[in-house]
């Protein structure tokens, strides 16, 4: 269990089991309130009121993306309504002061990057706090790409809850924390299973599929640091100079569905509820998202048949 050192740090832990008792993820917020934690031990280390000054002096730094600010905007909020209901006062932020949010531009890797980048993943070297990575990684990244899984959702995959003889996974830590089941491709299987011998001998009685040496599940710190490693030593003339993400292996996952489908001549919009189902979406809106990226992203790549697509949907005419 973490522990929190500043002023309010007592609170914050209280905080987070009152929201655990409730049924949310501690993990929502965890990160964020470690980082307010640390922050508030550097620059207000005797402050003890949860005051708008204090409040707005965390939400606007200037070097935190938009994202990170929504999320900072809402653990406050809800922070301060913990520290009010239990008789303290506090600042709770007014709901028109949260940020317009911004859905992160989705990067779609062509065949040729995807190859390099597994190739630098199959490399990565093993760490002082990770022993293991160089086992750990291929079979993560591949796993999350082949299955289209949100980053986290592989990462904190049970071993009890993947079943290598049928290469059916079920997903429990899910964004809504909606169950569901996938299945791995021959391919993976293999790899899987070839996979799961090895991490018997570096790390049989951790639970989680992919383990980390201090006990657990490997950090989401160490998911994303070693993505990003990889990815700035994948051999590409001309690279995409801005920071790819993790969760761009999904979103490759959804094209080469969409793509796969518009190759073999299906009906597109028919087959969107099957791909929700299959990622966890909880609207068709958010599936059918893919398809206003493809144009906007890979327009000058080879991975979509655009006469194909292009055919589906017709120009209106008066």
């Amino acid at each position: 269990m973490i522990k929190f050192s500043s002023v309010f740090g007592e609170r914050i832990s209280n905080f987070l089991d009152y929201r655990t008792a409730r049924g949310y993820k501690r993990e929502t917020y965890l990160r964020h309130f470690i980082k307010f934690d640390c922050w508030c031990m550097e620059k207000h280390p005797t402050q003890t009121k949860l005051s708008r000054e204090l409040v707005l002096d965390w939400i606007n730094d200037a070097v935190v993306s938009s994202y990170n600010t929504a999320q900072r905007v809402a653990s406050m909020r809800q922070f301060a309504r913990y520290l009010c209901a239990i008789g303290e006062e506090a600042y709770i932020l007014p709901e028109k002061y949260a940020p317009l949010k911004s859905r992160a531009t989705a990067y779609l890797f062509t065949d040729m990057e995807l190859s390099a980048l597994f190739r630098a993943i199959d490399q990565l070297p093993p760490t002082k706090k990770e022993p293991f990575l160089n086992e750990i990684a291929p079979a993560l990244y591949r796993l999350i790409y082949t299955c289209g899984l949100r980053p986290n959702e592989g990462r904190e995959l049970l071993a009890e809850n993947i079943h290598l003889e049928t290469g059916e996974i079920l997903i429990t830590h899910t964004k809504r924390n909606k169950e569901r089941i996938v299945v791995m491709s021959d391919d993976m299987l293999i790899f899987a299973r070839k996979y799961e011998q090895r991490r018997r001998l570096f790390c049989c009685e951790n639970p989680y599929f992919f383990p980390s040496a201090n006990g657990g599940a490997l950090t989401t710190e160490t998911l994303y640091s070693a993505f990003n490693r990889a990815w700035s030593h994948a051999e590409l003339a001309g690279k995409y100079p801005g920071k790819v993400r993790v969760y761009d292996l999904r979103h490759r996952f959804s094209s080469a569905c969409l793509n796969r489908w518009l190759n073999n001549g299906e009906n597109l919009m028919a087959m969107l509820p099957f791909l929700r189902e299959y990622m966890g979406h909880g609207s068709l809106s958010e599936t059918a998202y893919y398809i206003h990226i493809l144009p906007e992203n890979i327009i000058k790549s080879s991975a979509i048949d655009w006469d194909k697509f292009n055919a589906m949907f017709p120009e209106v005419t008066e």
